[in-house]
This record gives structure tokens, C-alpha cells and sequence, in this order.
């Protein structure tokens, strides 16, 4: 599996899991079983690091999405910028414009129209913060 793919997956995931109070291996677990899917360390790695940041995660999406409340977001683009942001912060051998291009990638294929716009937006402002690698 490519790292795009594991990426893909890991977002599949991350979305998956809004829906549900299930676990990120449960998740995978099930799909596995019904959809006869994969999966690899790295997209096991990227899911459940980002369930394990999420408070921090969420609140520096807020920050940056200006006049949009967590609440008014799309679940595709939050599972995108979550995979993003936790990339950015905590996976150092990836850089972090790939994190970012990685993002909007997602965003054209499975968001609306503006999805990838917005999270280009907003992992670019999160990008210019002291912290970021």
C-alpha cells in the first residue's frame, strides 16, 4: 500500500468513527470483514494517533477555521484536516507541505466543491504557528 493509500484509508477511518463510538482497530476490523479491506501500519498509525489528539487537534482547527464552529462542518472535511494536523504535528519524516497537499487531495475527491479550498486554508494557517514542525 502506497503511503497516499494509507492516508486514504486513514481517513476512511477517521470518518468512520464519527459515526460511531467504536474503536479505530474495531473500525478497521469490521471493514475488513464486509468490504474484504486491508489495512497497514501506517494508516492504522495515522487514524489512532489522531483519535489520541483529538482534543488538541479540534482545537486548533477551530482556532483557524474562522467564523465556522466545529459543529458547522462537514464530517469529510474534520476527518481530512484531523488526518492533516495530527501528520503536521506528531509524524516528523513527513513534511509538511505533503501533509497539506496530501489534505486538499482528499478534500477534491470526497468533499463539496469548497472542502479543499477551506482546508487548504485552514492547515496553512495551523502550518505558520512556532510549533509546527
Amino acid at each position: 500500500m502506497t503511503r497516499r493509500e494509507s492516508r486514504e484509508l486513514a481517513f476512511v477511518l477517521l470518518f468512520e468513527k464519527s459515526f460511531t463510538e467504536g474503536s479505530i482497530a474495531d473500525i478497521l476490523e469490521n471493514a475488513a470483514e464486509a468490504r474484504d479491506l486491508a489495512g497497514d501500519s501506517f494508516a492504522l498509525s495515522l487514524a489512532q494517533g489522531a483519535v489520541e489528539h483529538l482534543e488538541e487537534i479540534d482545537a486548533l482547527i477551530s482556532e483557524h477555521s474562522h467564523k465556522w464552529s466545529k459543529a458547522r462542518l462537514s464530517r469529510v472535511a474534520l476527518s481530512i484536516m484531523r488526518l492533516a494536523v495530527f501528520e503536521m504535528l506528531w509524524v516528523e519524516e513527513v513534511p509538511v507541505s505533503v501533509s497539506i497537499n496530501e489534505a486538499v487531495e482528499l478534500a477534491k475527491i470526497y468533499g463539496s466543491d469548497a472542502d479543499s479550498s477551506f482546508v487548504n486554508g485552514v492547515l496553512g494557517g495551523i502550518s505558520r504557528r512556532d510549533d509546527t514542525k
